[in-house]
C-alpha cells in the first residue's frame, strides 16, 4: 500500500508540473481496464497452469480459437452465447494440451508453440467453413456478432442510475492528489462492462480457490513437488488435467472479450500477442493473482496513454525519473550502490526529458512492451516460480 501510495504521488507531482491531465483522467484509467482484461485472463490461464507444473505457452493459441468460436457463437445466438463459445473452445485446445503434455510427457514448450501455430490454421478453416458468403465475412473476418455487453456505473460516485457524479466533480478540481485520486477510482467504477465484473469475480474466484481450499493446496503440491504430493494420496495428473482445463477455459474467455466488447467482429490476428503478454503480467506478479492483475494494469495504462495522448508519452520519461529517485531514497540505508545507480538513473531520464520535447513514434507505439520488458528486468531477482514448472511427472519415476 506504501508503494501505491507513492507512486500515486509520484504521478501527482509530474501531472502538476506538467499540465499533464491524462495521466490520471478517468477516461485513460477507464481504457486502461478495458485493454488490460484480456491481458489479464491470458496471464491467470498462465497461473492455473504453471502452479500445478504445467507450463502453458499456448495460451495465445487458445485465445485465436476463443475469438473465432465466440463470433460464430455470437452471430448466430447473441453476445452471451458467443462469451459461453469462447470458453468451449479455449478448453478444447487446453484439452489437446493435456493430452499431449500430461499423459504422454511431450516437452511441453514445444507442445504450447505446436498450439499456437496449429490455432492460426484451424482459425483459418473454421472461418472459410463458418463465415465464407455471409455478409460482411470471408476467411479472415467474421460478421458481426448480436447484440451487446452492457456496462454499469456505480450510484453517487461515478454518476450511476442518473445519480450525482461526485468522483467526477472531484476530479474537475484539478487540486493535487485529491484530483488524481479521484479520477483513477472514477475510471474504475464509471460506465464498466459486465465482462470486466465477470473477470475480477474470476481474479477473487482464483485466489479463493488456490489458497483457500483443499483442492487449490493439492493442485499447487502438484508443480511445487508432484512426488511429495503423489505420496501423500494426490492425484497429480488428474490436479494437472483439471488446471489445464481451466487454464484454457480463461485464455478462450480472454478471446471472446475481443471479439464481444473490444470489437464485435472476428479479424485475422486479433489477438496481437496477448497471450504472451498475459504471461509477461503473470511473471511479473511472480505467479500470483494479485501481481497478475497489477502486471495487466501496467501494460494497459502504458498502451491507453499512448493510444489517446501520444504527447503525454514524453512525460512517462519524467515520471520514470521522479519513480527512480523515490526508489533511491527509500533504498539509500540498505543498498548504497543500488540507489546510486537509480539515482544515477533518474538524473538520465531527467535529462533525457529536458533536452528533447517529444518521443519518436516508433518509441510511443512500442511504449507498453518497452514497460513490461523494464519491468520485467527489475522485479527478476524477487521471482519464485513453482519447482517443477515444464517437468513432466510419471508415477514411480525418478
Amino acid at each position: 500500500m506504501l508503494a501505491v501510495v507513492a507512486v500515486l504521488l509520484a504521478i501527482s507531482v509530474v501531472r502538476t508540473l506538467t499540465g499533464t491531465e491524462a495521466l490520471t483522467g478517468s477516461g485513460v484509467v477507464g481504457a486502461t481496464l478495458r485493454l488490460a482484461v484480456p491481458i489479464g485472463l491470458a496471464g491467470l490461464s498462465g497461473l492455473w497452469s504453471e502452479r500445478a507444473g504445467v507450463a502453458n505457452l499456448g495460451i495465445e493459441g487458445m485465445m485465436i480459437i476463443g475469438t473465432v468460436c465466440g463470433a460464430w457463437a455470437g452471430y448466430a445466438y447473441g453476445v452471451w452465447a458467443g462469451v459461453l463459445a469462447g470458453v468451449v473452445g479455449g478448453v478444447l485446445a487446453g484439452l489437446l494440451h493435456a493430452v499431449v503434455t500430461v499423459t504422454f510427457g511431450v516437452d511441453q514448450v514445444v507442445c504450447g508453440v505446436a498450439v499456437n501455430i496449429l490455432a492460426v490454421g484451424v482459425a483459418r478453416f473454421l472461418c472459410v467453413v463458418a463465415f465464407n458468403g455471409l455478409p460482411g465475412a470471408g476467411a479472415t473476418q467474421s460478421p458481426p456478432v448480436r447484440g451487446t455487453i452492457g456496462t454499469i456505473s456505480l450510484p453517487v460516485l461515478a454518476g450511476g442510475w442518473g445519480t450525482p457524479d461526485l468522483l467526477g466533480r472531484l476530479e474537475q478540481t484539478h487540486w493535487f492528489l485529491l484530483a488524481d485520486a479521484g479520477g483513477i477510482l472514477r475510471g474504475f467504477l464509471h460506465d464498466v462492462s459486465w465482462f470486466t465484473v465477470l473477470a475480477v469475480a474470476l481474479v477473487l474466484c482464483s485466489v479463493l480457490v488456490l489458497w483457500h481450499t483443499a483442492f487449490g493446496l493439492r493442485l499447487r503440491a502438484a508443480g511445487e513437488h508432484p512426488a511429495a504430493a503423489d505420496s501423500l494420496g494426490v492425484p497429480v495428473q488428474r490436479m494437472r488435467y483439471w488446471a489445464v482445463l481451466v487454464s484454457g477455459g480463461l485464455a478462450g474467455l480472454a478471446g471472446s472479450y475481443l471479439v464481444t466488447v473490444a470489437s464485435n467482429v472476428y479479424r485475422e490476428g486479433q489477438t496481437g500477442g496477448r497471450g504472451f503478454i498475459g504471461l509477461a503480467a503473470m511473471i511479473f506478479g511472480n505467479w500470483r493473482p494479485a501481481g497478475t492483475v497489477g502486471g495487466a494494469l501496467l501494460f494497459g495504462y502504458a498502451d491507453a496513454l499512448q493510444l489517446r495522448q501520444s504527447t503525454a508519452v514524453h512525460v512517462l520519461i519524467l515520471l520514470a525519473a521522479v519513480l527512480l529517485w523515490m526508489a533511491a531514497i527509500v533504498g539509500l540505508r540498505r543498498r548504497p550502490r543500488l540507489s546510486g545507480v537509480m539515482a544515477l538513473l533518474g538524473m538520465t531520464a531527467f535529462a533525457v526529458f529536458q533536452t528533447t520535447d517529444a518521443v519518436p513514434t516508433q518509441l510511443v507505439y512500442a511504449t507498453p512492451y518497452l514497460a513490461t520488458l523494464l519491468v520485467l528486468v527489475t522485479t527478476a531477482q524477487r521471482l519464485r516460480m513453482p519447482a517443477y514448472v515444464g517437468v513432466p511427472y510419471r508415477r514411480g519415476g525418478a
